[in-house]
């Protein structure tokens, strides 16, 4: 009796652990006042996602037990340990971590035009307005890949 190989999409157990499995990569960002959403987005994700996880709190206290796929690496910012913006002096405004973490990873990582990276974007209006002005004006992402709360008017309807 042959055996058949799993597609490269299906995701259990036998086709996570092929070498032929597609891994689409995520980049997800919460704060402290998503965190709700931000564990019902990782319970639906498959086990081999791979990818980073941002999530910008007002300081350590605030950090909890986050549930992430093994291939993913959580990053917790916390804005009492960070500088504002340059030169002024001023403690890290709420957003402005997770929008320049987000920033800086997609600028480093989204290098090729057919990109499959999904983007959920889950943190207050102002960090994720920042980020996705620079997805979309900067790095040429569509709004209709980037997922945003509805409430915010930022992505396309898909």
């Amino acid at each position: 009796m042959s055996k058949i190989a799993p597609s490269p999409t299906e995701h259990n157990t036998a086709a996570c652990r092929s070498s032929r499995h597609t891994r689409v990569q995520h980049v997800i960002a919460a704060d402290e006042t998503s965190l709700a959403e931000l564990e019902a987005l990782l319970s639906t994700l498959p086990l081999c996602s791979t990818g980073r996880v941002f999530i910008e709190i007002p300081d350590d206290t605030a950090c909890t037990d986050i549930a992430v796929p093994p291939r993913m690496v959580l990053t917790w910012l916390d804005r009492s340990r960070r500088s504002g913006a340059p030169g002024t002096g001023r403690g890290c405004a709420s957003g402005e971590a997770l929008s320049r973490a987000v920033i800086a990873w997609a600028d480093e990582m989204l290098c090729d035009d057919g990109d499959a990276t999904r983007i959920h974007l889950l943190g207050g209006y102002l960090g994720t307005a920042d980020i996705v002005e620079h997805l979309t004006g900067v790095r040429g992402i569509a709004p209709a890949h980037i997922h945003t709360p509805p409430r915010y008017g930022l992505s396309s309807p898909r």
